[in-house]
């Protein structure tokens, strides 16, 4: 049986708590940074969060990672905004930011290329396929074909 990843088993345990408090959880990073590990929770609303929203994030979610105990060892626990060129993780992310700038890294090459930068045009359920202008012309990626998308700002 394949062992559950950390960051899996986290968003598995932080969802929920995040859903309870109106917040969504965005991503989950465990690594080891210099002889510590630390695993950072990225939450987010509708209208961004502040660090209020953190740390009411952080005090429920402590005792949840307490209780089920699914880390071995000790490690640092780091709740922040996923920042201005956040990823793009969940279907529902795709269809939230739609007219958005963003970046999209795939597992392989389509049409010749691995990275697309353009405007998300939309997220067609049925088919999972995310679409997007680039280079004046429309495209339609599989959502299982990407590796990693974000927003992108400019200023």
């Amino acid at each position: 049986m394949k062992q559950e990843r950390i960051e899996d088993i986290v968003i598995r345990l932080g969802t929920p708590v995040a859903e309870e408090l109106k917040l969504e959880l965005v991503d989950v990073e465990y690594r080891k940074e210099g002889s510590d590990w630390v695993l950072r929770c990225f939450i987010d609303t509708e209208t961004g969060v502040g660090i209020d929203d953190c740390q009411r994030f952080s005090n429920a979610f402590e005792k949840v990672m307490d209780a089920a105990d699914p880390i071995p060892g000790s490690y640092l626990l780091e709740v922040s905004s996923p920042g201005l060129e956040r990823p793009l993780k969940k279907e529902k992310d795709y269809i939230r930011f739609t007219g958005s700038r963003v970046e999209v890294k795939l597992h392989k090459a389509l049409n010749e290329r691995k990275k697309y930068q353009g405007e998300l045009l939309g997220f067609n359920e049925a088919e999972k396929m995310v679409r997007l202008k680039t280079d004046n012309r429309e495209i339609e990626i599989p959502l299982s074909e990407i590796a990693k998308a974000n927003l992108i700002v400019e200023f």
